[in-house]
């Protein structure tokens, strides 16, 4: 009996636990499932199917058992929209616009799309979208009053309150956020981190969905308006990955990458000046502990199986924004298309 205890122990697993084995992806096959003449940063799951929003006003949601995608233009005022964040609970579809004014959409009681919020701000640009459960939500968008733009919801998506600037840690002149993919903000059960780029690229941390802030350094590249973080992933409490650069230097791979065991509050880079380099959009793959890693840019697909130590180029083919189904398995968007993307 001892000596079985003892071997448990070499394998740095219980008894009777199978020990995790990273995936070792060298291709992927990509299937196009939606063409038209549409920029496409913002996509959520939806129950087993995929919501949108992009340019040109155009939003839709993709059937995955039907294979078919419905499509539709919102129509208010002639106003030109053009939508970079989307989020989905189990009851509704929310999307929101950029550019003043800013325009927060939900499905209403007929089910037609219905404006729940609006700012008039000459500087509101909305960047990202997301929900801690069914009923309480969070929006962020670039400074407007000396701090950060955070809208909140407690009832569901009904109403949306925008924090006050003596909530938020205060702004540095210059810093704002990247509309790329919808992947500024990562919630992890009441965790909430929000990454930020230009003159300061930092973390903005909240334990309580919203309610209290902190905020941190990181080193990725920061001081023009066009560097800093573009996409931020949490695996769970600890563990997160950031990635970004300088989307006017798409192919600089130094000081673009970096992650944290520790919450947020310290980041270190890996891959220095190796691929991947900027990108737009990062996630982990479900299931895969923290070690298994996607990210999307102009440059292509990138994956890694150690953290974010290594990485394999497995497609030269661009895309802003990616989602997971399951752990070999995502939708991913892009100039006018969305894809199905097989891991092999």
């Amino acid at each position: 009996m001892k000596k079985i205890f003892i071997v448990c122990l070499l394998l740095i697993v219980s008894c009777g636990k199978e020990q995790f084995t990273p995936h070792n992806y060298t291709k992927v096959e990509v299937e196009e499932i939606y063409s038209d003449s549409v920029s496409i940063r913002a996509i959520t799951l939806m129950q087993g199917n995929l919501g949108f929003a992009g340019s040109n006003n155009t939003f839709g949601i993709y059937n995955a058992s039907e294979g078919s995608m419905v499509t539709q233009k919102m129509k208010l005022d002639s106003l030109k929209l053009e939508f970079r964040a989307v989020a989905a609970t189990n009851t509704d579809f929310y999307m929101m616009s950029v550019g003043s004014p800013a325009l927060l959409f939900k499905t209403g009681d007929t089910g037609k799309m219905e404006v729940v919020y609006r700012e008039n701000h000459k500087a509101a640009f909305y960047d990202s979208m997301q929900f801690w459960n069914d009923d309480e939500g969070i929006a962020m968008g670039d400074p407007t009053d000396g701090c950060l733009s955070v809208i909140v919801t407690r009832d569901g998506g009904k109403t949306w309150n925008k924090l006050n600037c003596n909530v938020l840690p205060e702004g540095v002149e210059g810093e704002a956020a990247f509309a790329a993919s919808n992947t500024n903000i990562s919630i992890v059960d009441n965790h909430t981190w929000i990454a930020t780029g230009g003159k300061k690229a930092r973390i903005f941390y909240s334990p309580d969905k919203a309610k209290t802030w902190q905020v941190f350094d990181t080193p990725i590249v920061q001081g023009e308006a066009t560097q800093g973080i573009y996409s931020v992933d949490f695996y769970d409490e600890m563990k997160g990955f950031i990635i970004g650069g300088d989307y006017t230097k798409p192919d600089e791979n130094k000081a673009n990458k970096a992650v944290t065991t520790d919450g947020g509050k310290t980041w270190n880079l890996v891959a220095e000046g190796q691929n991947p380099d900027y990108r737009s959009c990062v996630q982990y793959l479900p299931g895969g502990e923290a070690k298994e890693l996607v990210t999307v840019g102009f440059n292509g697909v990138s994956f890694s199986n150690d953290a974010g130590q290594t990485w394999q180029q497995l497609s030269d083919e661009a895309f802003y924004t990616i989602r997971f189904i399951d752990d070999s398995t995502a939708y991913a968007a892009g100039k006018n298309r969305i894809a199905k993307l097989r891991f092999k």
